[in-house]
């Protein structure tokens, strides 16, 4: 009897009536047949679990449905967790992800040498991806031989000369492409600097975001809250005291319009610094990967539980209930307010939190952009990577533009038609 895998029974067990011809892919698809080749290769002969999670990963991908290739997912499907297991303390996922890795860096190193795709499991993912081999080129002036698998061995073989005019014509076309080649590259950049909307200009841009831009990728978490009911019936936040136990129950892959801006600003800015970041929703952070590297937090902690983590040291905190919408200030200076609230109806005001606090290890970093609604969100992050803002901040913090200290920023910004158009600083809290 053929063993199924765990995703191959939740798919037929679904309420919906499936067709017959719905899983042709199986023994057509050749990215399921290779992932099956895998499987039952030597490699993974004496690890059932390893195989489990390959095919069911292997046909999440194949199936284009990512929203199952989740680290809480394959808990419950494959390593048979319960449903809302805390998987910060549970790593058995992650590590069977990273000997799945190396079992297919074997596999595609040895057995596997010669398959036509290869299958790989990004690192801080779990749904494979899948690459086609470029084709063997026949090896030149060598009859009955093989083809050349090295590109640097091939180069190096001997070739046949060309007639002299052939290898004058040839030298001024490939100085021709040359020339072509780097006026592109200098037009590609030129439209990129002009295009990108936030360039690395400011001195005081530069001290911010410097731990951000170099050595390791940052993790960027985004808001990530719990919602109850449907895209038909409507949305609504699942109760705070809801149980976890139950939380597989709700609807957990929605964020706000604010933290999709924010987060596509944060790429062009990274882009433009030819850098990167590493994007997680909130609900899948851990905190064994977190604790290691640089943080940045795009939302309200009211939907950003891995935000709540931290400790509560700040001087701006939100407060929201039926009646009331704002941030507390703790520890007011001078003539500022105890408490910064926004009108409910209309929505024409938001409050915000810009804050860079140090991070979980010596030496790294937590920058915060958390407002009271996603447009507040989104204000604070275009405020951060805005030079003429962070120069602001800047002067109002008292810092010299080769240096930072910790500090939060209060921000408040106008919005108009749904968008948040003006954003100034209220006021600064170094510490």
């Amino acid at each position: 009897m053929t063993r199924e895998s765990p995703c191959k029974t939740r798919t037929r067990m679904s309420k919906t009536t499936t067709s017959p011809d719905l899983r042709a892919w199986e023994s057509t698809d050749p990215r399921w047949q290779l992932v099956q080749r895998i499987a039952s290769s030597q490699l993974l002969k004496s690890s059932s679990r390893l195989r489990d999670f390959l095919l069911y990963v292997g046909e999440c991908a194949v199936r284009e449905a990512p929203e199952d290739a989740t680290e809480q997912q394959i808990g419950i499907h494959v390593f048979g967790r319960a449903p809302g297991y805390n998987s910060s303390e549970d790593s058995i996922v992650r590590t069977h992800a990273r000997l799945l890795r190396q079992k297919l860096t074997e596999y595609f190193a040895g057995e596997g040498s010669k398959e036509q795709f290869v299958v790989e499991i990004p690192k801080g993912h779990y749904l494979p991806i899948f690459r086609t081999i470029e084709p063997l080129a026949p090896s030149p002036n060598l009859s009955g031989a093989g083809p050349v698998r090295d590109t640097k061995l091939a180069s190096a073989l001997p070739k046949a000369s060309p007639p002299a005019r052939k290898v004058v014509l040839w030298r001024v076309m490939a100085l021709g492409l040359i020339a072509l080649a780097l006026l592109s590259l200098v037009a590609v950049e030129l439209w990129r600097k002009r295009s990108l909307p936030v360039a690395q200009t400011s001195s005081a841009m530069e001290t911010l975001w410097r731990p951000f831009l170099s050595g390791a990728p940052p993790l960027v978490i985004y808001s990530n809250a719990l919602f109850d009911g449907s895209s038909k019936t409507g949305l609504r936040y699942a109760h705070s005291t809801t149980d976890p136990a139950t939380a597989s129950s709700y609807i957990d892959t929605y964020t706000g319009v604010g933290e999709v801006a924010a987060v596509y600003r944060l790429t062009r800015m990274f882009d433009a610094d030819h850098a990167q970041f590493i994007l997680k929703r909130s609900l899948l952070v851990t905190w064994d990967e977190a604790s290691i590297k640089n943080l940045i937090f795009i939302g309200s902690s009211a939907e950003n539980p891995s935000l709540r983590v931290l400790p509560d040291a700040s001087d701006f905190t939100i407060v929201a209930n039926d009646s009331l919408a704002g941030f507390v200030n703790h520890h007011p200076k001078p003539g500022e307010p105890s408490m910064y609230s926004r009108p409910e109806h209309p929505l024409t005001r938001d409050y915000a939190v810009l804050a860079l606090v140090p991070g979980m290890q010596p030496g790294k970093w937590i920058l915060i952009c958390s407002g009271l609604t996603t447009f507040g969100t989104q204000a604070a992050l275009e405020f951060a990577t805005n030079p003429q803002d962070v120069d602001q901040l800047f002067r109002a913090a008292g810092f010299s533009k080769g240096t930072v200290r910790p500090f939060e920023a209060l921000l408040e910004t106008a919005i108009t038609g749904g968008v948040p158009v003006q954003t100034k600083l209220v006021t600064v809290h170094p510490h």
